[in-house]
């Protein structure tokens, strides 16, 4: 049928569509927006629920991590090889570590700290045989500014001496200032140290040397254990992801941190050449290296 021919609707048929056909757009429409709100409603409940579930993980990993922080440190273990039982790591010429005998540390040998600490210890291995290189001793803290300082200032120079044959030196890492991190991150990056050295002592310099640069300040977190690990992979040592997770020489490093301060060390740097201490008594104003330098002149 033409549009010519088709019969026209009535005023009132065509008023009764146009309201069905409204009616239908609006219940349309409301069945839309009816469903909008069921889409936003369940997207809110799976956004609380993710929300609650990372919160709930933050909260979980981070009572985990706490917990193992504060995990007490048993008082006996392993010697890193390739370290003495004092705490210490001793460079010799390039990236030659001196050999140790296997060995074990116990906190109940340590003796009981002096009442007075002498204003001039021994080290141990002192007074060595003319001709000998001079024997050089630091304890240092990872997280110690004024040991940073004391490497930028001397580092390069001592790393001279030692590879010219003129001196041993000997690094004592220390967990004197745990308790300028959030972390125990002193003991933490002592740790791994020594598991560096465990593995791959010819890397052992340049790990200390990248702790120092990478130094964080006190009084936060400091960095992490995962952190170190890569930093231990970056200065090409062997993997010690395992070592610093169990923290396999976190005893030791308990150990040595009690040794040094029942011999009366309070502090770091602390700094030793043959046996006499830097910065006491007639050393008090010398810089480091002449102090060195006057020990090495004075075996010929």
């Amino acid at each position: 049928m033409s549009p010519a021919n088709e019969v026209r609707k009535s005023k009132a048929e065509r008023t009764a569509e146009a309201r069905e056909n409204a009616r239908k757009i609006r219940e349309a429409q409301l069945a839309k927006d009816k469903r909008n709100r069921l889409l936003i409603g369940w997207g809110i409940v799976v956004a609380v629920v993710a929300v609650l579930a990372a919160i709930a993980l933050v909260v979980t990993t981070t009572m985990r991590d706490e917990a193992q922080r504060n995990a007490p440190i048993a008082d006996q273990g392993p010697v890193p090889t390739n370290a003495n039982v004092n705490g210490g790591v001793t460079l010799l010429a390039n990236t030659e570590v001196a050999k140790t005998d296997p060995a074990t540390v116990n906190i109940a040998d340590i003796p009981a700290a002096p009442a007075t600490p002498p204003t001039e210890v021994k080290a141990p291995g002192a007074d060595a045989e003319a001709g000998k290189p001079v024997k050089v001793v630091v304890y240092i803290d990872f997280i110690c500014p004024v040991c940073k300082r004391f490497e930028d200032t001397y580092g390069a120079e001592l790393t001279k001496l030692r590879n010219e044959g003129k001196i041993t030196l000997e690094y004592r890492p220390l967990g004197f200032l745990d308790n300028k991190s959030t972390t125990n991150y002193s003991s933490r990056a002592a740790n791994a140290a020594a598991c560096v050295v465990n593995e791959s002592p010819e890397k052992y310099a340049d790990f200390l040397n990248t702790l120092f640069e990478k130094q964080p300040k006190e009084g936060g977190s400091g960095l992490s254990d995962n952190e170190l690990k890569k930093l231990a992979t970056e200065a090409g040592a062997k993997n010690i992801d395992s070592c610093v997770d169990n923290k396999t020489f976190r005893p030791y490093v308990k150990y040595s941190t009690q040794a040094a301060a029942a011999t009366g060390v309070s502090g770091t740097p602390t700094a030793f050449v043959d046996g006499k201490q830097w910065g006491t008594g007639d050393s008090a104003n010398i810089d480091f290296i002449p102090f060195v330098q006057t020990a090495i002149d004075a075996k010929g």
